[in-house]
């Protein structure tokens, strides 16, 4: 299993969505094809054949619980990683 995989594991099992670093995220959505504009501290994430716009700031080197569990609920609408494909 990748590392992106297994970060992909560790945020769609949910038990610990306010220690996911904020650097590995955005490498995770980067990693998955979505584009990124910085406006501040906002990292938008965006890509043409996915409806929602993902908007993540840090906390404390971290990325949001909240905002975790949008990408969360991203990750299995549209099916990404690879992981969901049994």
């Amino acid at each position: 299993m990748s590392q992106r995989q297994k970060l992909i594991v560790r945020i769609l099992c949910g038990a610990k969505d306010n220690d996911i670093p904020f650097e590995e995220v955005c490498g995770l959505l980067r990693g998955l094809g979505f584009s990124l504009r910085i406006n501040g501290s906002h990292h938008v994430f965006y890509q043409d054949k996915i409806e929602e716009i993902i908007d993540i700031q840090p906390k404390n080197g971290k990325a949001k619980p909240y905002q975790v569990k949008q990408i969360r609920q991203i990750i299995i609408k549209y099916k990404l990683g690879g992981v969901l494909d049994v």
